[in-house]
Formats: structure tokens, C-alpha cells, sequence
């Protein structure tokens, strides 16, 4: 590979993206314009709204006991923290001369004084209703059994009716209603309070203030929130007034005060703020940078032309491809970077502004320490790796500019959904979430603006995260290349898709084998009914009940989910289904293999799964009483290895070794097809412990498959790995430490099932036998693939 030549064709593309104005737009200007501009519309906008003036109706304003609520034309202000409080709220009362006294419009004045009217025509419904209100909660069930009982719920809901159409279009937010005879009634509660005559039949017949209002209404919610402060501080006086009355001390009713220690300093809170917004834009905005970029030197060079031209340079493909790559690399970390710097400036102003005079004030909200930033940008460059390579790669495959943002869409939508996973604040980085592409380096730099750059239990996670991004990144970037190299992707038309149109093709004009789509559509439609089966086993856990239940329900949940869908495509869209799914028998030598080969690999993988134990999340509640169920001896022993060995080894072999890989093979490549069928039998499997399993054994699955030609030895080798992991869950540790299985086991101090481990030995005698099973797998298909060629050479000659 020439760097010269990478280097010419960089600086190409980099001044034909300079030139383009919609790029530099995106890339520079939108950054240092859109977050300053959003920020001070939001500031103003929140401003504006809060500071508006909010109108109360108190209706009974007489009824009020001591100490005064209302001041005049609005609540005193005394009873606010923030002196301005009591401005923001407009007080309309049924006192005397209070309309008179406020400065509003004749108009709006009119439209209080039949308010009023209105209020005082429906006080005793609206009584009603706070009765019933506090009674019957709209939020409990109740047995309706009780014909009275229903009765007054029903009372309730039609009272809820006409109080929400009063109040519908009244000029009012919040309504507070203080019962006639409530002075009074209160002024005999405190003198028998007093007097120590209070009984509990004075509480329960003492009338009680209510107040409405609308949730979902914000203007109400506001004026509700203010109201409720003042309130609140009002009930305090009272109480102690009450108190002071009855000879008792204020502090009476605080049984045991407790002393509130908030030990937040202002840089935690600055990078608890700072560690979900840097995360969040640096991924987004490095796919958003190198989205555009992407579809210009991929599609657009088809549609101006100027492919071909390209194409006979001195430039071999390879090169081609790596100068684009650090093109779009080059703009996907500059748009991060820029809205980032962007958007920490605005948001330290805004955020600080916002928050003066809250209840948790972000202080200055100062930015991160410079080693903090120093690694965002580090990070920065694996994230833009990524997307580059993944971006140019589908814009490869578009013939158009439009085409190519349908293909991109996915991309930005699948890393918007990455980002929220990591913005929840349940999730922290561990091992497993570590090597996982988008999702690594976004808790990373999440956990290093929380805990500090130099935390021990962060820095330890830092080069796992970077070699796994980079080697993403260079699958991405080899996939890109590989692209390119196919004359059928660079000069493709462009395709017009419609839905029926491709279904009647599907019935109509089959072929022998599945398509790339159908085999993606097959995964599709697999992992859509799992998760509609598992959604409704969720809603129905009484399906569930004891072990044998819960066994029969998997195996139900295995053929209808994995095994069914195959078959079915395969009839409908295939005219070959024993060529699709491979049913014809194999050569003996593979059968012989597929017998010995989960043998000497089972011990290998349990060992290695359990020293990756720590790596891996827990297992779930469901997927622990799923292991217990198949140990246990209640259920029977034929049910269970037709469940967790038989069952998957039919239908998960007619899925990915079939249907799938049949269709992942009409790229007429040997190790893609098999690669990717082994990734996505793991992704299937869910559990992050299985997933990783599943994968690996999905490689040997595939290269069974491929080497035969056969479903069979997949299904052999499926069928006695799984049903060897069934047998041991029924052994006890005492019957392995007897015979010639103290060559092969050894039982730890504890003497528990867990502590069971391989002899090292034995794991070493496992290595030899896979090694050499694995080779000989390996090298079985090449010889006659090699006479297939040479035949078909020597024929072509013989032709001409």
C-alpha cells in the first residue's frame, strides 16, 4: 500500500468537501451557531413562561382563620422564599372590592365576576366532589360488588365531569375553596385542643379547603406549585399558632428532626451534568458528521461520474478506499469536536443561569479537568473510525445520494438508541459492556468525567475499550475495501422498490436457494417472535408454574419461534428445499466428527466460560430458574434432552445453518457467510454469557455445514453438546470423584457442584483431539474444491 498515494487522494477529497458549502455549513458553522441560538431561545422561553403572572380564585376568602393568607390582591409575601414570588400570582377572591383593586382588562374583569358567580352556584358539588375525591383515590380499584358503593363512584365521575367543564375555559389556573363554617370549626378544634377534649369525631367532621387543579395543564401546574409554597409556609403559622394555643412548644410536631448533609461539591454536580451530555453528543454527532461526507464520496462520486476517473489511477482500490475513509474521518471528528466545544460553552452559561435560585444550584458549573477532555478527544478518533468505515461502506453499496441516506437512516437510528442505553444512569461500565462497539467507549468517557481520569477502576477498562473499537473499526474499514472491490456495487443501478411488487416476486420467481434479504428477513422474523413470545409469557407468569411447565413452554417456544420459520420460507420462497435447508446426507467422516468434536470442545468451553465469569453480567432470574428446572429431577429425563438438546438441535440448525446460511452463501464467498451466521446464532440467544458461547460454537456449526454440505453433522454435534451439558447437570460431585472419572474431574474443598472443575490433563488431552479435528475440518474442503476448479478449466479449454 502507497501512502503517497492514500495522501493525494486524502487531500482530494478534503478540498473537494471544502468546497462544498453544505459541508463546512455542517461541519463548522451549524455547531457554533445552533447551540448558542437554542440556548438563549430555551433560556428566554423558560424565562418568559415562568415569570408570567398566574391568576388564583380563593372562593370563601371570609372562612380564612388567623394569620392572613391573602394581602390585598395577592398572597403575602412573606410566606415566598423568593421575595418576587407573591407577584407572580394574580389573587381574584370573593372579597369585598377585590375585583376592584386589581389593574386588569374591563373584558377580563367580566369574565372573573362570572367565574365567581359560577363557583358560588356549584360550592356545595364541588364539596361533593373533595369528599369523594379523597375517598375514592382514581388511582385505586375497587370491588364494585357493593351497589352503594358503586353508586358513589359513579356520583364521583359525573362530578368530575361538570367540575372539568366549569373550569374548562374559565381565566383561572388553580381554584382554592375554604367550606362555610370552617373559621368556626377550626377555632373549636383549637380550643379543644387546647382544653384536651378532642375526639376523633371532631377530626372527621371538620370541613375541610380544597384546592383544584389541572396536571395537565402547565400554565396550572405553575400557578399549583406557586400556590402550594405559599400554602404550605401558611399551614406552618397556623400550626404554630395552634400549638402556641394549647401551651405546647413549636417544635412539637417534629418527632425526630432530622439535619439534611448534602455532600455534593460543585465539580461533582459540574461533571455529573457534563458526563451525560459529553457522552451523548460525541457519539451522535460522530455518525452525524460522517454521514454526509459518506454519502458525497460514495454515491455522489456515482452520480457526478467521476468514479471511473478515479478508478484508472496509478491508485490501487485499497487506496482508494483508505484516502476516502480518512476523508469522512477527518469531517466525523471535526463535527464532534466543534459541537461539543459548542455546546459546553452554551451549556455552561445556560445551565448556570437556569439554575440560579433553584433548589440545587449547579454553582459556575466548571468544565472538566483538561485530562478529562484530553480524553474525549482520544476517544473521539476510535468513535469516527467506525462510523467512517461503516458509513462509506453503505454508501458504497448506494447508486444515489438519496438512496444512500435510506441506507445510512438505520445506522443514525440503531446509535441513537446506543446512546439512551448508556445515558441510563443504572448502567455502568463493566468488562462485558466494555468491548461492545458505540456502547464501550460511550461508558468510558461517562465513567472518567464521573470518577476522574486517574480513578483505578476506570483506567483499567481503558485498553480494552480501545483495542476492541479499533478492531471494529478495522472490520469496518476491511468491509468498506472489500466493497469496492466488486464491480457489481460500484456500477449498480439504482434499485425502485415496492412492496408488492417484491412479494409477488417472491412467490413467483423462486430460485433454488434463499436470497442475502431472505435470510435477513428469516433472522428478522425470528427475533421478532421471541420477543412477542417472551412479551406474552411476561404478562402471563401463571404459564410458568414449576419446573415441568416451564420445560414444556420452552420446548413450544424453540419450535414455534426457531424451528417454524425456516421450513415455512423455504417452502414459500424456495423451488429446492432439500438444497436450502441441506437435508442430503453427509460423507461418514463429518458424521464421525460431529461425535467427537463436542467431546474434546465441551470441557475447553466450560473452562473458558467460567474463567470469563466475572466479564459476564449475572444471568437473569428467569434464565437461573431455567438451569434449575433442567437439573432437577421432577422433570423427566427424555423431556428435558428433548427440550436443551434435540429441539435446538433441529430447529437452530434448520434457522442458521440452513435457511440462513444458504442465503449468506449466494455471496460465493467461503468465510463471510459463515462468520456473520455464527454472529447472529449468538446475538440470538440474548444472554450476554450464552451470546459469546453460542458465537464460538457457531463458527465450528458453520464450518461443519460448509465443509459438508450437510445439515447433519450440525445437528449431531448440536444434539450431543447440548444433551453431555444436560446429562452433567444430573450428576452429583460425589459419583465424579469414583472410577475413572477421578481422571477427568476434580471436586473443589467446597464439594458443591460449582466447585467441579477438568483435570489439566484431561483439558490438555481436549486441546490435542480439537486441534487436530478442527485442522482436518479445515483443510477437508479445499482439496476438492481445488479438482472442482482445475475440472472446470480443463473443460473450458476442451470447449474452445
Amino acid at each position: 500500500m502507497s501512502w503517497k498515494n492514500i495522501k493525494l487522494i486524502f487531500l482530494r477529497e478534503v478540498r473537494d468537501q471544502l468546497r462544498d458549502r453544505r459541508t463546512l455549513f455542517m461541519v463548522a458553522v451549524l455547531p457554533l451557531l445552533l447551540y448558542p441560538a437554542l440556548g438563549i431561545g430555551m433560556v428566554q422561553m423558560t424565562v418568559t413562561f415562568e415569570e408570567q403572572t398566574r391568576s388564583v380564585v380563593v372562593l370563601g376568602v371570609d372562612e380564612i382563620p388567623s394569620p392572613n393568607l391573602i394581602d390585598g390582591t395577592k398572597f403575602r409575601s412573606d410566606l415566598f422564599k423568593d421575595p418576587g414570588g407573591a407577584d407572580k400570582l394574580r389573587v381574584i377572591s370573593d372579597a369585598t372590592g377585590n375585583l376592584e383593586e386589581h389593574e386588569i382588562e374591563e373584558e377580563l374583569r367580566q369574565e372573573f365576576t362570572q367565574f365567581l358567580e359560577s363557583l358560588r352556584a356549584n360550592e356545595k358539588k364541588l364539596q361533593r366532589l373533595a369528599v369523594l375525591e379523597r375517598d375514592f383515590r382514581r388511582d385505586e380499584t375497587y370491588e364494585q360488588s357493593d351497589p352503594e358503593l358503586a353508586e358513589l363512584i359513579k356520583e364521583q365521575q359525573a362530578l368530575r365531569k361538570e367540575a372539568i367543564a366549569l373550569l374548562a375555559d374559565s381565566p383561572a389556573e388553580v381554584v382554592i375553596l375554604f367550606p362555610a363554617g370552617f373559621k368556626q370549626a377550626y377555632a373549636d378544634l383549637t380550643n379543644s385542643i387546647a382544653g384536651g377534649t378532642v375526639t376523633e369525631e371532631m377530626l372527621d367532621h371538620l370541613p375541610r379547603p380544597f384546592i383544584i387543579h389541572n396536571s395537565a395543564n402547565e400554565r396550572s401546574e405553575i400557578a399549583f406549585s406557586r400556590a402550594s409554597k405559599a400554602l404550605a409556609a401558611w399551614e406552618d403559622e397556623v400550626l404554630s399558632d395552634r400549638l402556641s394555643h394549647a401551651n405546647l412548644p413549636v417544635a412539637f410536631t417534629d418527632a425526630i428532626p432530622i439535619t439534611d448533609i448534602d455532600l455534593a461539591e460543585a465539580d461533582e454536580i459540574a461533571a455529573n451534568v457534563w458526563s451525560k451530555i459529553f457522552p451523548a453528543l460525541l457519539v451522535i454527532m460522530s455518525v452525524t458528521g460522517a454521514f454526509y461526507p459518506a454519502i458525497d464520496l460514495g454515491a455522489g462520486e456515482k452520480e457526478r461520474g467521476t468514479m471511473e476517473t478515479l478508478l484508472i489511477s496509478p491508485a490501487t482500490r485499497a487506496e482508494i478506499v483508505f484516502g476516502k475513509f480518512l476523508t469522512v474521518m477527518l469531517f466525523s471528528i471535526s463535527t464532534a469536536l466543534l459541537n461539543l466545544a459548542s455546546m459546553g460553552f452554551t451549556g455552561k452559561h445556560m445551565l448556570t443561569a437556569v439554575s440560579q435560585g433553584a433548589a440545587t444550584p449547579l454553582g459556575d458549573l466548571s468544565f472538566p479537568p483538561l485530562l478529562s477532555l484530553l480524553w474525549v478527544v482520544l476517544l473521539a478518533i476510535p468513535l469516527s473510525a467506525l462510523f467512517s468505515a461503516l458509513s462509506l461502506s453503505l454508501a458504497m453499496f448506494a447508486k444515489s445520494s438519496k438512496e444512500g441516506q435510506y441506507y445510512l437512516t438505520p445506522l443514525l437510528m440503531v446509535t441513537m438508541g446506543l446512546t439512551m442505553f448508556c445515558l441510563n444512569p443504572s448502567i455502568e461500565l463493566t468488562p462485558y459492556y466494555s468491548v461492545l462497539p458505540v456502547v464501550g467507549p460511550a461508558l468510558l468517557l461517562k465513567s472518567l468525567l464521573l470518577e476522574g481520569a486517574t480513578s483505578s477502576s476506570v483506567v483499567t477498562y481503558v485498553l480494552p475499550v480501545l483495542i476492541t473499537s479499533i478492531t471494529y473499526s478495522g472490520i469496518a474499514l476491511w468491509w468498506a475495501i472489500d466493497q469496492f472491490q466488486s464491480e457489481g456495487i460500484l456500477f449498480r443501478e439504482a434499485e425502485r422498490f415496492d412492496l408488492g411488487l417484491w412479494f409477488r416476486h417472491l412467490l413467483r420467481d423462486k430460485e433454488e436457494t434463499p436470497s442475502f434479504s431472505e435470510a435477513t428477513v428469516c433472522f428478522v422474523l425470528i427475533a421478532m417472535l421471541q420477543f412477542l413470545f417472551l412479551t406474552s409469557m411476561q404478562s402471563s407468569p401463571e404459564a410458568l408454574n414449576g419446573p415441568v411447565r416451564m420445560v414444556q413452554v420452552q420446548l413450544i417456544y424453540l419450535i414455534a419461534t426457531v424451528g417454524v420459520p425456516p421450513v415455512l420460507m423455504g417452502l414459500l420462497l424456495t423451488t429446492n428445499l432439500w438444497k436450502t435447508l441441506k437435508l442430503h446426507l453427509p460423507n461418514w467422516k463429518y458424521l464421525v466428527a460431529a461425535c467427537l468434536l463436542p467431546l474434546s470442545l465441551q470441557p475447553l468451553t466450560l473452562e473458558l466460560m467460567s474463567a470469563l465469569d466475572p466479564f459476564f453480567p449475572p444471568l437473569p432470574p428467569g434464565a437461573e430458574q431455567m438451569m434449575q428446572a433442567m437439573a432437577t429431577d421432577t422433570v423427566p429425563l427424555w423431556l428435558t434432552l428433548a427440550t436443551f438438546a434435540l429441539a435446538p438441535a433441529v430447529c437452530e440448525e434448520l434457522a442458521f445453518r440452513g435457511f440462513i446460511l444458504s442465503g449468506l452463501q449466494r455471496s460465493k464467498r467461503e468465510w463471510l457467510p459463515i462468520i456473520i451466521s455464527a454472529m447472529l446464532f449468538g446475538v440470538i440467544h440474548m444472554i450476554p454469557k450464552q451470546q459469546f458461547n453460542a458465537a464460538l460454537l457457531g463458527m465450528v456449526l458453520g464450518l461443519l455445514a460448509v465443509r459438508s454440505q450437510s445439515l447433519w453433522p450440525g445437528v449431531v454435534f448440536h444434539f450431543v453438546f447440548n444433551g453431555v451439558q444436560v446429562l452433567a447437570a444430573r450428576l452429583t460431585p460425589e459419583s465424579l470423584t469414583e472410577g475413572p472419572a477421578q481422571y477427568v474431574f476434580r471436586v473443589g474443598e467446597s464439594g458443591t457442584i460449582e466447585s467441579v472443575s477438568f483435570q489439566p490433563a484431561f483439558l490438555v488431552a481436549c486441546a490435542v483431539v480439537s486441534a487436530g479435528l478442527l485442522y482436518w475440518l479445515f483443510n477437508s474442503g479445499k482439496t476438492s474444491e481445488h479438482l472442482d476448479s482445475k475440472s472446470n478449466l480443463n473443460g473450458s479449454f476442451a470447449a474452445e
